[in-house]
């Protein structure tokens, strides 16, 4: 059973949303894309209230850098349980990986909580202790028993070339190993950031703040990369209110979004997508955002 309650009428309508984009040149789509969709019908939603529908939801893809939502989250989780300490450094680090979704950032934050480092291959007997601390994060995640994550593998570092040495073998030898997520269960992350079931409701509200972009055509042509243009935040009315994490790279665009639109109750909508011409697509996720939001009540 899904963390939201399933909406027949929106199905229908992301049904319909496909297959007119279908005809539109985009052929393989449907095959080729995964979205979860949630509207709630209160201005501050409580854990699992929303009303929604997917497409693939449960179709694991490689994350890229949507995976910096869960370190990040797993990071003010292993702060409040006194794992690691708190410190400048860690704030910034948090701040470069989700804000600029910077990969230095992420490869400080994932050695931090799992007590790894990246370098050249190791003995067997190390490389397996190496692994085990490497799982912990998919530990947590798999503790939680929520049935839209139990598999994921969210083990890897974000690369900007690649992975060398102890990185690249624990990739497996054809990518085997690679980071795999779904739309649900980041929705349902997200959701659970959103709504401050995972973390007390002040380092919620810290978090939640990292994620927040700006609508604003000025501050978004001053910093290119502002995970908004050619994603779901450019597809939203001026006025709306959004916290995002995109990802994008050679093979995927993807992006995970809860937004608030003028005198509307909040969405959230995951959409990931595969594929080289998807990737280079700057229409599709705005066009489907502008779609979607017709859901919001």
């Amino acid at each position: 059973m899904a963390f939201y309650r399933k909406d027949p009428e929106m199905a229908c309508c992301l049904k319909g949303l496909l297959d007119s984009f279908d005809k539109k040149g985009y052929p393989n789509l449907q095959e080729n894309i995964a979205i979860t969709c949630i509207r709630y019908d209160q201005q501050n939603p409580t854990p699992s209230s929303g009303y929604g529908t997917g497409w693939n939801s449960n179709k694991n893809f490689y994350p890229a850098s949507v995976v910096k939502i869960v370190y990040a989250l797993a990071t003010h989780v292993w702060l409040q349980k006194d794992l690691i300490v708190e410190s400048d450094e860690l704030r910034r680090a948090l701040h470069e990986m989700i804000a600029n979704s910077n990969n230095d950032a992420t490869s400080y934050i994932l050695d931090l909580l799992t007590g790894t480092t990246s370098g050249p291959s190791l003995n067997e007997p190390n490389y397996e202790a190496w692994k085990i601390q490497r799982q912990l994060i998919n530990d947590w995640l798999k503790d939680l028993k929520w049935p839209e994550i139990q598999k994921w593998n969210c083990s890897q570092k974000t690369w900007n070339e690649g992975p060398f040495g102890r990185e690249k073998d624990f990739y497996g030898i054809n990518n085997e190993n690679r980071n795999r997520m779904t739309t649900d269960g980041s929705a349902r992350i997200f959701e659970s950031l959103m709504t401050h079931e995972m973390l007390p409701k002040l380092a919620s509200k810290d978090l939640i703040q990292i994620f927040e972009r700006s609508l604003d055509p000025v501050s978004r042509k001053q910093a290119l990369e502002n995970q908004v243009d050619g994603f779901l935040g450019e597809g939203l009315p001026f006025a709306s209110k959004l916290w995002s994490k995109a990802g994008l790279m050679s093979e995927v665009r993807h992006d995970v979004a809860w937004w608030q639109a003028p005198n509307k109750n909040p969405m959230l909508a995951v959409v990931f997508t595969t594929g080289k011409k998807l990737v280079k697509d700057q229409f599709l996720l705005p066009a489907i955002s502008s779609e979607l939001n017709k859901f919001a009540i």
